[in-house]
């Protein structure tokens, strides 16, 4: 495709605008909630010796995408996520969550960064993206070594210093995902299953890819 903007832009219907506007919304919110898990968990970072957030920022974000890490047993997407859940797992589960929610993004856009004419997006992988970030919050609030320790501190509801910014980012990345599915569903009604009861229990759909 040429560099040229005015030529690439020209290759574009207003879906793919839209859609390139979503992805950059996306890495965007990503971006931010890898720096505020990192602040609330200083610890994860301390797993690999010398590491520092600008270099776990370089190795989620770098383009083009290598998401695949020795540390984390070259696990992405809801494999990554799941290592970061898991009682076994001793690295860096800030690294390992966002590292499965980014690549599972980039996958639910069939792995592209821009889209283009004849570039078609699948609204069933948007829809268990969003679902699955559905998950990955309630599993966040709710489970952990014990009742009082979750793996990966977010929310407080200190009355004191109460902090729903992750409940909010979270909401954020999952109103994206569901309005791009109905976008690319063409605006049609779907019967989105939300996980509302027994969500405890409910595994990650994987996206297919």
């Amino acid at each position: 495709m040429t560099s040229d903007p005015g030529l690439r832009r020209l290759a574009k219907t207003d879906i793919d605008l839209v859609t390139d506007a979503y992805i950059d919304e996306q890495e965007a919110l990503c971006r931010e909630l890898t720096i505020k898990l990192y602040k609330r968990n200083p610890l994860e970072l301390q797993r690999q010796p010398g590491m520092t957030i600008n270099r776990r920022m370089q190795q989620l974000f770098q383009r083009p995408r290598a998401l695949r890490f020795t540390e984390l047993n070259s696990e992405t997407g809801t494999n990554a996520i799941e290592l970061a859940l898991n009682d076994d797992f001793h690295g860096d589960r800030v690294f390992a969550l966002m590292t499965g929610i980014t690549s599972m993004l980039d996958a639910s856009y069939g792995g592209r960064t821009e889209y283009f004419m004849l570039d078609s997006l699948s609204a069933d992988r948007l829809t268990k993206s969003a679902r699955n970030l559905e998950i990955v919050l309630w599993r966040l609030k709710h489970r952990g070594p014990s009742t009082d320790s979750p793996w990966l501190l977010t929310n407080s509801l200190d009355p004191e210093q109460p902090n729903l910014s992750f409940e909010r980012l979270f909401g954020k990345m999952i109103a994206l995902q569901d309005m791009m599915a109905t976008i690319s569903n063409g605006g049609e009604q779907r019967n989105i299953n939300r996980v509302v009861q027994g969500i405890a229990s409910a595994a990650l759909f994987p996206l297919g890819i």
